[in-house]
């Protein structure tokens, strides 16, 4: 049953992952959280959805100062059109004075490449972290890609099943941010369904 195999496959996938290479990303993020950086998380198609999502996470539950390049579709399209698909985000952190003290986040299932060129504007964005000195960090999946071999942490989701790369990728990355954002090196408040199972928030009258 393709169920079977589906879940099969996440739960190895899930436990390969390398968990130290998790508590890399949570401690690099929170030295730039600390040292009062930005925190701009990336991602193209799926990914950009994680991103935006992420994003919430982060600015809500841990106190960032974060933000989603793909959040503004207009500004978005206004560059793909003006300046091109490969410099849509380092277009976009130049205009946001990207410095050292900030920090990148990147979602991706391969991670980008230079040649062939995949995903390039996510190796254009972290070129232009890695000129800047800020901190890069990732969760990609296969090989990890550009993202794994220029990040300062990046987590990768292995390849157990090569027909279920991308939904594997994106699904346990969402498993992976969240368990970030729960991190205690990370979060600064819980859940509001967390606040309420502890019993320290009401559940508003409707």
């Amino acid at each position: 049953m393709f169920s079977d195999h589906f879940f099969e496959v996440a739960a190895k996938a899930m436990a390969a992952i390398d968990r130290d290479a998790v508590e890399a990303v949570a401690n690099t993020l929170a030295k730039v959280r600390d040292r009062g950086g930005r925190l701009f998380i990336i991602g193209v198609g799926g990914s950009a959805g994680h991103a935006s999502h992420a994003t919430n996470d982060f600015r809500k539950i841990c106190g960032f100062e974060a933000y989603c390049p793909t959040d503004n579709v207009s500004e978005l399209t206004a560059r793909i059109n003006d300046e091109g698909w490969e410099g849509t985000f380092s277009t976009w952190l130049q205009s946001s004075r990207l410095r050292a003290e900030d920090g990148l986040l990147i979602f991706s299932v391969g991670g980008g490449s230079v040649s062939p060129p995949v995903s390039a504007n996510i190796v254009r964005a972290i070129e232009l972290a890695k000129q800047r000195g800020a901190a890069v960090t990732g969760i990609v999946g296969r090989n990890g890609g550009f993202t794994a071999q220029a990040a300062d942490a990046c987590v990768i989701v292995p390849t157990v099943d090569a027909e279920l790369i991308t939904p594997i990728v994106e699904g346990l990355a969402a498993v992976v941010w969240h368990g970030l954002v729960s991190h205690p090196a990370l979060a600064m408040s819980k859940g509001h369904w967390e606040q309420i199972a502890a019993g320290t928030v009401q559940i508003a009258a409707q």
